[in-house]
């Protein structure tokens, strides 16, 4: 994947509906409102818990600019009609997966198609740069986040047995999906 002509800590990325940009310091309050949403702590053990302002305004204001300057990877503010709907991103992982792709929604902006909308242009975009694949992982048992892999164009290659840890300690099986540049 070659990143030698973007500037990353500006890049955008347009859909026919969304815009997926940097996340900007009036982000943080529609970042932490969204992430009080039970589902999105339940399946995005990443995200801290409990979510508080301090957190949002970190990951907007340091933490998701950082990742884009140190080209690790890009994650993007998910704007629809002009507000923040959620969160996506492309982490740069080396190895045989290529790129991974994350995704949340926003309580008020599911519904929509706009998880998939933005997964798919996060991989065309990847995949556009050389990537020669783009993967994602999925909890076994979340089927919205399932049904939206398949709807943005992945395949389903497998399960990682045990491949997710939760936070009560247990593990949990994920599907493997990937996108190549034939797909």
């Amino acid at each position: 994947m070659d990143l030698s002509a973007i500037d990353l800590t500006t890049e955008v990325v347009r859909t026919q509906r969304l815009v997926l940009r940097p996340y900007r310091p009036d982000d943080e309050e529609l970042v932490l409102r969204a992430c009080q949403d039970p589902d999105i702590q339940y399946w995005n053990t990443v995200i801290p818990s409990p979510y508080t302002r301090a957190v949002a305004r970190e990951w907007v204001c340091e933490l998701a600019p950082r990742e884009r300057a140190e080209g690790r990877g890009m994650p993007v503010a998910v704007e629809a009609g002009g507000e923040l709907v959620g969160s996506s991103g492309v982490e740069f992982t080396a190895g045989v997966l290529g790129p991974a792709i994350g995704y949340w929604i926003a309580p008020w902006g599911r519904g929509h198609g706009y998880a998939a909308e933005a997964a798919h242009a996060l991989a065309e975009w990847a995949l556009g740069l050389g990537a020669p694949r783009v993967h994602l992982v999925a909890d076994v048992r979340n089927g919205a986040s399932l049904a939206v892999a398949r709807r943005a164009g992945f395949t389903q290659e497998g399960v990682l047995r045990s491949g997710l840890a939760y936070r009560d300690g247990s593990r949990g099986d994920a599907a493997l999906f990937s996108r190549l540049p034939t797909d």
